[in-house]
């Protein structure tokens, strides 16, 4: 009865790893040939933005001329809380409005940046498909954003913290290439 369940579990795991499969390989084929194609090239340039998840911030983004490097943070939430009266100012935290699935991809997207940087193959792959400015301003901003890795663990910064802190100026290194034409 055991080995049953076992089998059984197994297999429906095996069926929705496939499918899961699946259907990355068609979102990726569609983020190859839309009207995003362009904004994803240039969002993959950073680490930890794989064609997936640049399609789906371009998607959930849309329209990036709206926002500025410092207001599209608060558009996925990711600025933290206010309380202030008269000469008192308290921040709290992150506010969590806005966008939740871009702020989601963008917080995982940030945890890459703590490793050691050192372009690998399937970076160069990724940068291959972008503009040469865009690779620029992509290899860029994941020196930044691995310097700020690096500065926080000095502070002793406890790592999630730390980690949001680091996908908010991701939030900006992804307009300033959305932004480029």
């Amino acid at each position: 009865a055991t080995r049953m369940a076992f089998d059984a579990d197994y297999d429906a795991v095996l069926s929705v790893t496939a499918r899961r499969d699946r259907l990355d390989a068609a979102i990726t084929a569609m983020a190859g040939d839309s009207e995003f194609t362009p904004i994803t090239r240039r969002l993959a340039c950073l680490r930890g933005v794989s064609t997936l998840t640049a399609f789906a911030l371009a998607v959930e983004i849309g329209d990036w001329q709206r926002f500025t490097g410092s207001s599209i943070g608060s558009f996925v939430g990711l600025v933290p809380s206010e309380y202030s009266s008269g000469a008192s100012r308290v921040q709290g935290p992150i506010t969590k409005t806005g966008n939740s699935h871009a702020r989601r991809l963008l917080v995982e997207a940030a945890w890459h940046h703590r490793a050691r940087y050192a372009p690998g193959a399937v970076m160069r792959q990724r940068w291959e498909l972008a503009p040469p400015e865009a690779r620029a301003r992509g290899d860029l901003g994941n020196r930044r954003l691995h310097q700020r890795w690096v500065t926080f663990n000095l502070r002793r910064k406890r790592p999630v913290i730390a980690n949001v802190a680091i996908a908010r100026e991701l939030t900006g290194w992804c307009w300033s290439l959305a932004m480029l034409t």
